[in-house]
């Protein structure tokens, strides 16, 4: 799955939280300075035929949903990530954090705690 650019990225968060949106819903979802309609409109056709978001038609206007859901493009990215930087070790990854000290050992122990507790 392909990362989003940023402004991309704030139309489908929206989407995320709306569920189903028409454009100027989503126009008003987006942090200022808010873009032109037209601008958003265009993104929006853009995730649709990047396999993003779907359409129901309500005669000329259309009422989108996403069909890629938050937490399947979250593992996406998160998993690009660790491939390509990590060399596609989670454990590398959280020693990268630990090492420069963006992880707590309470939150470490946390993590142990989810993991026990997935067996």
């Amino acid at each position: 799955m392909e990362k989003l650019a940023k402004r991309e990225e704030q139309i489908m968060q929206a989407f995320w939280k709306l569920n189903k949106a028409f454009v100027k819903e989503v126009v008003q979802e987006l942090p200022d300075p808010k873009p032109h309609y037209n601008s958003v409109a265009t993104m929006v056709r853009i995730l649709e035929e990047k396999g993003f978001l779907n359409h129901k038609a309500y005669g000329k206007t259309f009422q989108y949903y996403p069909v890629v859901s938050e937490e399947t493009y979250k593992n996406s990215l998160v998993n690009s990530v660790v491939d390509k930087y990590f060399d596609k070790s989670y454990s590398k990854m959280i020693a990268h954090f630990a090492e420069n000290e963006k992880i707590s050992e309470k939150d470490l122990k946390r993590i142990l705690q989810l993991i026990k507790s997935k067996k």
